[in-house]
């Protein structure tokens, strides 16, 4: 497995894992599938705002990506950064959601960034269980802020410091 950039030939792989996850898990809370087009400008919004977009690759095919953008858009929160990983429903649990969080850690702490959050459906024990293995605190938990599948979700904060910033 290879992790790398993403590229435009990619973009077909990342649409489809996205909208199997916004059809079938709590991982997104969208309920109405994306678009190829959707995904494009995504991507290029990205890359011009110099954020990471990397996937998990075998040869030619993609068996997940991740990213990290602005946690809020004011300037006191601009250390801070929030992700989301997406995994091939065929291919999870064989270590790509791992190597793409290892990865996005890695890319954050070297861009000087303070904190990475993860912001996790409450639902998503797999999910919470991997942030707690590399390092990320459980700091909050909002009950009952999303609706999807008919049912309400809790989501969970988990934080995780990644370099401390003298005061």
């Amino acid at each position: 497995m290879l992790i790398r950039n993403a590229t435009e030939t990619d973009l077909p792989a990342i649409l489809a894992i996205t909208n199997e996850a916004i059809l079938n898990t709590t991982s997104s809370w969208n309920v109405q599938p994306t678009t190829l087009e959707a995904r494009q400008q995504w991507l290029t919004d990205r890359a011009a705002a110099g954020l990471p977009v990397l996937v998990a690759a075998n040869g030619d095919e993609v068996l997940g990506f991740a990213s990290y953008g602005s946690f809020r858009a004011w300037d006191g929160y601009a250390l801070t950064v929030e992700h989301s990983i997406y995994v091939d429903a065929t291919k999870r649990r064989q270590g790509a959601g791992r190597a793409l969080l290892a990865a996005l850690i890695d890319h954050a702490t070297d861009a000087g960034m303070h904190v990475m959050m993860g912001v996790i459906s409450a639902d998503n024990e797999v999910s919470i269980v991997l942030h707690e293995q590399f390092g990320f605190d459980i700091v909050g938990r909002l009950p009952e802020v999303g609706r999807k599948f008919d049912r309400w979700l809790d989501l969970v904060l988990m934080q995780k410091t990644l370099r401390r910033i003298a005061d």
